[in-house]
Formats: structure tokens, C-alpha cells, sequence
């Protein structure tokens, strides 16, 4: 008889768990402060709750809430249906498998699903999910897109890809996460690919936002003073965001009616001015006017800032 696959091991698990009143098991791996947050919102939500970490004092206030601690990641593994990863990077994921596939003793792994809420990028995520694969090991990725004090609320936003069945068979135990989870794809590379966009998004945003904060302190404004201005500007930018995506979707770059990439460029040029004579580091925004420059010698001035994302996009770009 040919064995059965890990995907549907784990199918039969869960509709034998479902018919039982108790909620799923869960175990989370990794019990740093996103990882605590974790656990304790499966404990708070019924669910049974296995942890493990390399060095257990950071479990004693789950394990004070009822949560069970795992000898080791072998043993994490085999208590529960689901395992959530929440680790530094993907080769900690990594070297949790090692530990689990020694200590088994050429046995197979458990028939766990994995749910890897370790913070990686789109590449090293394939990598992950076809060791999972290999192992026959069901896999999910996922992208927490909030701080760990939002987990558990509704103000909770995950990214997940991957199997949409896997997804669909174990959404009801990752509500207990709160907020909303939404499934991208089945490419399991594509959460962390918003992930790492969103994320350069957001921290490109703040250290702008600290720069511009540091040239108003060098004449004397307060951030207090320029923060209700710098958050009407954040707001501009955000509406202009979807025409500027689909005018890259549709491959339309006309600057005609907008800022050309020409006015960008000297306006760049005013602020790096302004920067230099502050004794403010402009590094930050000549990058910045480097690109846009790099863009008006191949004869592209007139086009809008959406062709910015088209040339970036190149596999090698020059500035």
C-alpha cells in the first residue's frame, strides 16, 4: 500500500480533532516577543499549547498560563497538529529541522503543518518550503504586518501562501491570531515577497521621516511643529498610490499631467542644497537623486515617477 502523504495525515488529524469539542493543538516555536505574543493568544483563544525554545525561561509566563513545555523540537513537533515558527531568520528554521530530524532516529517527522511566521526573503522561504516538501512535511509561510502587542486583537494583519487547502484547513485555528489573515497564493515565496516590499516601504518612510525631522531642527522647528505637516504629505502619498500602480501595471509612464521625472530631479537637488548648507548628511537623498538621474540619461526626463519602479525593476541597474 503506497504510504499516504504528510497533507492528507494531517487532513485526517484534523477532522478527527474537529469533531471534538476541545480546539486544535497548537505548539509555537521560538519564544521571542512576537513569539510569546503568539502562544499566549492560542492559550487565551482554548487552544492546547506546546513551547519550546532554546533556553526556557522566556516560557515561564505561558507556562504559568497553562501552556506545556516540548524536551526538544522533535517532541515540539509531534504535540500538535500545527507548528508555528517564529524564529530570528531561516537558517534558526533550519537548525530547529536538524535537531528534530537527529533526534528521530531516521524516522519521519510528524505530520505537523508547519506555519513559518519567521521573517525572510521570498528566495530563502522556497528553499524552506521545499526542505518541508522533502520531509513531507506540510508547509505555510506567513508575514505578521503588525507589532506583537496587536496579536490577539483585530488590529492583526498576517500574510500567508501556500497551499490554499493547507490554508483553508487550518484558517479557523489561526483566527485565533485575531484580525485578519489573508492567503496571496499558492507560492509559498509570495508572503515574504510582501513582506520585504512593505517592510522596505515602511522603513524608507521613517528614516525619511527622521531626516526631514533633523534639517527642521537645524532652523530651530520642532518635530511637534512639522509632524502635522509631514503626516497631510504621508497622506498624499498614500493617495497617490493606486493611480501610481496602475500606471506601472498598465506600463503607462507619460509624465504629462503630473510631476516629470525632470522637476523631480531638481527639486531633489533643491533639497540636497538645503540638507548641505544645514550641515544635515544628504547621502540619503542623493541616493535618492541618483536613481531619478540614472533614469534622465537614458531620455526618459518627461516620463512620471511611476517609471522610477520599471527601471528599478531591471535585474541590473547602474547609478
Amino acid at each position: 500500500m503506497a504510504q499516504e502523504s504528510s497533507t492528507t495525515r494531517a487532513r485526517t488529524r484534523m477532522r478527527t480533532l474537529t469533531t471534538k469539542p476541545v480546539p486544535v493543538p497548537v505548539t509555537v516555536i521560538g519564544l521571542g516577543p512576537m513569539g510569546r505574543a503568539l502562544a499566549a493568544a492560542f492559550l487565551a483563544a482554548g487552544h492546547p499549547t506546546t513551547v519550546w525554545n532554546r533556553t526556557r525561561g522566556k516560557a515561564d509566563e505561558l507556562l504559568a498560563k497553562g501552556a506545556t513545555w516540548a524536551d526538544g523540537p522533535l517532541d515540539a513537533l509531534g504535540a500538535s497538529d500545527v507548528t508555528v515558527l517564529c524564529l530570528i531568520d531561516g537558517n534558526a528554521v533550519d537548525a530547529v529541522l536538524d535537531r528534530a530530524l537527529a533526534a528521530s532516529d531516521g524516522r519521519p517527522l510528524p505530520a505537523t503543518t508547519l506555519v513559518n511566521l519567521t521573517s525572510e526573503g521570498p528566495g530563502r522561504t522556497r528553499e524552506l518550503a521545499t526542505r518541508a516538501e522533502e520531509f513531507e512535511v506540510p508547509y505555510l509561510d506567513g508575514s505578521i504586518m503588525t507589532p506583537a502587542a496587536a496579536i490577539g486583537t483585530e488590529a492583526t494583519r498576517i500574510l500567508y501562501s501556500g497551499p490554499a487547502d493547507l490554508f483553508d484547513l487550518h484558517r479557523a485555528t489561526l483566527a485565533a491570531l485575531g484580525g485578519s489573515a489573508i492567503h496571496l497564493g499558492v507560492d509559498p515565496g509570495r508572503a515574504a515577497t510582501f513582506d520585504v516590499a512593505l517592510l522596505n516601504l515602511f522603513w524608507t518612510s521613517i528614516t525619511g521621516l527622521m531626516h526631514s525631522f533633523a534639517l527642521a531642527a537645524r532652523h530651530q522647528v520642532p518635530a511637534t511643529e512639522l509632524a502635522p505637516h509631514a503626516r497631510q504629505m504621508a497622506q498624499l502619498v498614500a493617495d497617490l498610490t493606486p493611480g501610481l500602480a496602475a500606471r506601472i501595471d498598465a506600463g503607462q509612464f507619460s509624465g504629462e499631467g503630473t510631476s516629470s521625472l525632470t522637476s523631480v530631479s531638481a527639486s531633489l537637488e533643491h533639497i540636497v542644497h538645503a540638507l548641505e548648507e544645514a550641515d544635515v548628511p544628504s547621502a540619503f537623498t542623493l541616493a535618492a537623486k541618483g536613481v531619478v538621474d540614472t533614469v534622465l540619461s537614458a531620455g526618459l526626463g518627461t516620463d512620471s515617477p511611476a517609471r522610477l519602479a520599471e527601471f528599478l525593476s531591471h535585474e541590473r541597474v547602474e547609478f
